[in-house]
């Protein structure tokens, strides 16, 4: 059995200033912030990482009855046996990391969580706790880059292999994933694409995670699953056209989404795994029969959401693992789709359209899928973004669509001022 201490006090500071400014001196962070809703848990230090949360008690002090917050970040296909690039290979393979130190901001309010394996020394929290009321505002910064274009041919190839593989009736649909290598023409640090991505124009759950000289962030639309009590959400977010430059564009090209019959299937085969799913471990399950639209800055997505009540016995743990991968990010069906992916695919995916998100120590928390994100090392990364294919989909409209969906890990580099066309090109 293992016993943490867990000490939660309120905080008047803005809880990024603070992460901000207290991240130099922790080479390990972890941030899940959701920009549209108070669930936002930013990380500093490990504390302690566990394979599993079943022998695991802890003792709360505080003013708050704040849970210890644990993260994880899971690859996409943990069992694919080609290895990942040098960034992502540099990564441990951890399930469970409880931070030493937690920024929050929840439905209890803007939180300082310290946690430790003894009682948590009070003048260590009264410390951090004066750091992060003490910290400046945090600024953007910009950091021009230079972008590897991958080759479109090789595209077509791989969509070409795809569709071959629905023909044949092996799949009804495969989602296939681009990345580009990026070089910056400075350093750059975690903490400057972390306060671009929260500050910009990106929609969506921020994530983060460093570990020492490499980390992997993003800014994701794609909620894979929630609970709190007895109550769980997902949604079924697959289906994608371009934003439009006006708010007249944005409703037309919506409307034709949704009148869109390759698109709808393509929705649809999400639509009925989640709702498999909901329905093996749920009750109450409440599933639309027709999508909405979920409006992001670059892009538009169909998008279903799921709710239910969970069943007694079955965990957040349990739930991440009967819906990740979902159609939507690796096809259907699911294990076929991830073997042909691994014929197809050049390259291991590591933490890209992984489930990444966190858990406390009540059993609470989310995941989110790990969608338009990159992995880097302070001076050169690579970014991701990926689409559906089904039958009838165009080569050359899938990978406009994916150079869309970079445009949101690309923001990261967006400090705010005006970006030159040149250098991404």
């Amino acid at each position: 059995m293992t016993k943490i201490f867990s000490l939660s006090q309120p905080i008047e500071a803005d809880i990024v200033d603070a992460f901000c400014s207290l991240q130099k001196g922790f080479t390990d962070q972890f941030v899940y912030y959701d920009k549209a809703r108070a669930c936002r848990y930013l990380g500093l230090g490990r504390c302690i990482a566990l394979p599993t949360l079943d022998e695991v008690e802890y003792e709360r002090e505080g003013e708050v009855a704040q849970p210890p917050v644990f993260f994880s970040f899971n690859r996409f296909d943990a069992e694919n046996p080609a290895p990942t690039d040098e960034l992502f290979e540099a990564f441990p393979r951890l399930r469970f990391m409880l931070p030493e130190v937690v920024l929050i901001e929840n439905e209890r309010g803007r939180l300082l969580q310290v946690n430790s394996l003894g009682p948590v020394y009070a003048g260590r929290v009264a410390r951090f706790a004066r750091q992060a009321l003490a910290a400046p505002p945090r600024q953007r910064e910009e950091v021009p880059y230079t972008l590897e274009l991958d080759s479109r041919e090789a595209w077509r190839e791989a969509v070409g292999t795809g569709l071959a593989a629905i023909e044949g009736g092996r799949v009804g649909k495969v989602v296939l994933s681009r990345r580009q290598k990026l070089v910056a023409e400075k350093p750059f640090s975690s903490k400057d694409l972390l306060v671009n991505l929260i500050d910009g124009d990106a929609r969506g759950t921020v994530l983060l995670y460093r570990y020492a000289d490499v980390f992997f962030c993003g800014c994701t639309p794609e909620l894979l699953v929630r609970k709190h009590g007895s109550n769980v959400e997902s949604m079924c977010l697959a289906g994608t056209c371009p934003a439009g430059l006006t708010e007249e564009d944005r409703v037309r090209l919506a409307d034709g989404l949704m009148a869109d019959a390759k698109n709808r299937a393509e929705h649809d085969y999400v639509v009925q795994f989640i709702r498999e799913v909901f329905n093996r471990t749920c009750y109450d399950v409440d599933v639309p029969s027709e999508p909405g639209i979920l409006p992001l800055t670059h892009v538009q997505h169909l998008h279903t959401p799921a709710r239910a009540h969970i069943l007694e016995g079955v965990d957040l743990w349990e739930m991440k693992g009967d819906l990740h991968p979902t159609p939507a990010v690796a096809g259907t069906p699911v294990g076929e789709a991830k073997m042909l992916l691994r014929s197809i695919e050049t390259y291991n995916r590591g933490f890209f359209a992984g489930a990444c998100g966190y858990v406390d120590g009540d059993g609470d928390g989310a995941f989110s899928v790990a969608l338009r994100t990159g992995v880097f090392d302070g001076e050169i990364g690579w970014v991701y973004a990926g689409c559906g294919i089904v039958a009838g989909s165009v080569a050359d409209d899938e990978y406009d669509e994916i150079g869309m969906k970079l445009k949101t890990i690309l923001s990261a580099f967006d400090g705010g001022g005006v970006v030159s066309d040149e250098r991404s090109a």
